[in-house]
């Protein structure tokens, strides 16, 4: 049973409300479509066949290497802005070399665009007051990826953010505690491992889109640029709002802050 919603102060709950616009948000796919003026499924049906059990491995490849790169290179720091148009230029470039040379060069182009964007969200983690230096900070970062936002089929029932949240939450206190008593030197363990699974079945979705996308006629390197930039920008958003949560959440504990999340009327933002 969720309990009474609370009262926030009318900042917070406009930053709550903000929080939710975000997080419960138009998907990737819709995106992209309305950016390029193409819908996706056309660029799905000229990929080759067995493309998806590929995109799966990579991501799951992708995700682990930027999770051990992070681990090892993210440093504590005082909150500041956050400085998402850095971080956007480079993906875009990655981006574009993945768009000139199409799905073969989905392998090199991945991990890095992957590691970009951690590094975008560990920004903006930074930003709201997280420490990065803590376990759990880091496997929140890695959360991210799983955020989608509501895709057209949608009906919200396990795509919701506190759902998603929800799905992962055992994997996530896990892999924290992991790492809290042993870092990276049992980085196979099955917990991290079972993590990183969780989140690339959700975030291999995305990329999937972003796959099919490229490949519709005459996107090219332009396009593929594009592309990248709205996927950057997709996961910016979602971080955005998974640690405008967190950080009300430490204001006024986890619990509260969902039910004031869930209490609030569509359309207010």
């Amino acid at each position: 049973m969720q309990p009474e919603p609370l009262q926030l102060t009318d900042e917070d709950r406009t930053r709550l409300a903000q929080a939710r616009s975000l997080l419960e948000s138009p998907g990737l796919a819709a995106r992209i479509s309305d950016k390029l003026g193409s819908p996706i499924e056309a660029g799905m049906k000229r990929l080759p066949s067995g493309w998806r059990d590929k995109v799966n491995t990579l991501t799951h490849t992708a995700l682990t290497q930027a999770l051990k790169g992070a681990i090892r290179t993210l440093k504590k720091g005082e909150p500041a802005p956050p400085s998402p148009k850095l971080h956007k230029l480079a993906v875009a470039t990655s981006g574009g070399v993945g768009g000139f040379f199409g799905l073969p060069a989905l392998a090199l182009e991945l991990p890095v665009s992957t590691t970009l964007i951690l590094r975008g969200i560990a920004d903006i983690a930074r930003s709201e007051g997280e420490d990065l230096n803590q376990p759990d900070a880091q496997m929140a970062c890695l959360t991210v990826f799983a955020l989608g936002g509501k895709g057209q089929a949608d009906d919200g029932a396990d795509s919701g953010y506190f759902a998603v949240r929800a799905a992962l939450a055992q994997s996530v206190t896990q892999a924290a505690e992991h790492l809290a008593s042993k870092g990276l030197a049992g980085e196979g363990a099955p917990v991290l491992v079972r993590l990183i699974t969780s989140v690339a079945q959700r975030f291999s979705v995305q990329v999937s889109q972003k796959v099919a996308a490229q490949a519709i006629p005459a996107i090219g390197a332009a396009g593929g640029a594009t592309i990248n930039t709205l996927f950057m920008d997709h996961y910016q958003r979602m971080a955005r709002g998974h640690f405008a949560v967190r950080a009300l959440e430490r204001r006024y504990g986890a619990e509260q802050i969902q039910a004031a999340y869930l209490a609030l009327p569509e359309g207010d933002d």
